[in-house]
């Protein structure tokens, strides 16, 4: 008999239905000579509930406690209990494996995040992070229905690079060299030695490389792996995390704009679509605005303001913010909080940003002290991407380059696309682990990623 998963039979199984089940035991009941099984396969954030009649053997019902795996053939039956269609009236019961329940962690209880982050093997077993993965699932084939239906190609980057897209050389060295004795010329380490000749490092983004396939192939997206060796051990950072970079020739600032409102309805209507019931759960028991704030995402249209002009509703606001506000300053989280929540009470996307406050790449504008870069904020999480039109004049971006005190020579190719048939031409990223944090409500960042890799921490 071929296995069924629950959540099928949760959503069409009929009565008088023959069924196999393989799964984990979640809670076990006994009564009167008969004993209810929660059994869950991950395919749902419900369980199914599992009759076991006392004619099983004595030594198996022994071992079907909390967290054993069993394979159940049964027949579903209609269940008299509230809140459950339907029910397994097992005939035969497989024990995989069993589970010392003085010694299993995830008893029938309530367990903090932060106990959870110590068995990051056995979390993703509870209800709420079993429901955070599943949108995480969702959410990654959204984006790639997203771009795929709009004839983007899906492009693979390097992961081992040698230039820093960023610029602010907080990034993961790669050497075959042994640190040991790491060999030298005139005081300084000889990288000609090492495995590729060169300094080489963990990829902060994926861009300069997307940006050169735009240049052929007009539409491309990357959704790959980062490194950031910044120690910021914070809610919200992660060293390691995957980024969407779709990048866009013929594009200019508003077309982008354009492309990231619809991106992101599009992929919060996909999450509210096939998730419901992980969605409620969450809304429920994580953030009881979680669903308002994506129902408001996927029904409004967002707010554009320029940076210019958001400083002058924050300065006017009459707030005590924690961070200053004024020109030239970033924007912080409280700051970007506050005008979504507050001012605009829905999504926004701020643009024009000072130019000392951007990247090299960033296309400057007319009055040469900003940029055409834009950021699109949510209630709950603030910044959600960032983006820009890039700088397709050549003169400009060396100079910007040169200005930067970033050595010309690592940026050649870069260059070279501004050489030979350069175009107008934008982008941007979103960090998927920030999007997951807004599609589920989860307040840390080490709970939407299986194997969070922070400072300290491995």
């Amino acid at each position: 008999m071929n296995r069924s998963k629950i959540a099928a039979l949760l959503r069409s199984g009929e009565v008088g239905e023959r069924v196999l089940v393989k799964g984990w035991v979640r809670t076990r009941r006994d009564s009167k000579g008969i004993s209810f099984l929660e059994v869950n396969d991950g395919s749902s954030l419900k369980n199914l509930q599992v009759v076991l009649r006392n004619d099983l053997p004595a030594e198996l019902h022994g071992e079907l406690g909390t967290g054993c795996s069993v394979g159940i053939t049964g027949e579903l039956v209609a269940s008299p209990g509230s809140g459950q269609r339907i029910e397994l009236a097992a005939h035969a019961v497989e024990l995989f494996g069993a589970a010392d329940p003085s010694s299993y962690p995830l008893q029938k209880k309530g367990h903090s995040f932060e106990f959870l982050r110590t068995i990051p093997h056995l979390r993703m077993r509870t209800n709420s992070l079993g429901a955070v993965f599943r949108i995480r699932s969702v959410a990654a084939a959204a984006i790639h229905r997203f771009f795929q239906e709009r004839g983007f190609h899906y492009i693979h980057t390097p992961i081992i690079t040698a230039s820093d897209c960023e610029g602010a050389g907080a990034m993961f060295q790669v050497t075959t060299l042994d640190l040991a004795r790491v060999p030298t010329i005139e005081g300084k380490v000889d990288f000609a030695r090492d495995f590729f000749g060169k300094s080489a490092n963990l990829t902060v983004s994926g861009q300069l490389e997307a940006e050169a396939f735009a240049c052929a192939l007009s539409d491309v997206y990357t959704f790959g792996p980062t490194f950031r060796a910044e120690n910021s051990n914070t809610p919200r950072h992660l060293a390691e995390f995957w980024m969407i970079e779709p990048e866009m020739a013929f594009y200019d600032l508003t077309d982008t704009m354009d492309l990231a409102e619809s991106f992101l309805k599009s992929v919060v209507a996909e999450v509210l679509e096939t998730c419901p019931d992980d969605v409620d759960f969450l809304d429920k028991w994580i953030d009881k605005a979680l669903r308002q704030s994506l129902e408001l995402v996927r029904g409004e249209t967002f707010v554009r303001m320029s940076y210019e002009e958001a400083v002058k509703i924050l300065l006017a606001s009459g707030r005590t913010f924690e961070y200053p506000v004024g020109w030239g300053h970033d924007l912080q989280a409280e700051h970007e909080r506050f005008l979504t929540e507050e001012h605009c009470k829905k999504p926004l996307i701020l643009s024009g940003y000072p130019q000392e406050l951007t990247a090299f790449y960033m296309r400057l504008n007319d009055d040469g002290r900003t940029v055409r870069a834009m950021d699109v904020l949510v209630p709950r999480i603030g910044e959600i991407i960032g983006g820009s039109q890039r700088e397709e004049r050549l003169d400009v971006l060396r100079e910007r380059i040169i200005a930067r005190g970033m050595p010309l020579e690592a940026y050649e190719s870069y260059l070279d696309l501004r050489r030979f048939g350069t175009v107008p031409h934008s982008g941007f990223g979103l960090g998927f682990e920030r999007l997951i944090m807004f599609l589920t409500g989860m307040l840390n960042i080490r709970d939407v990623v299986p194997y969070p890799r922070t400072p300290k921490s491995l």
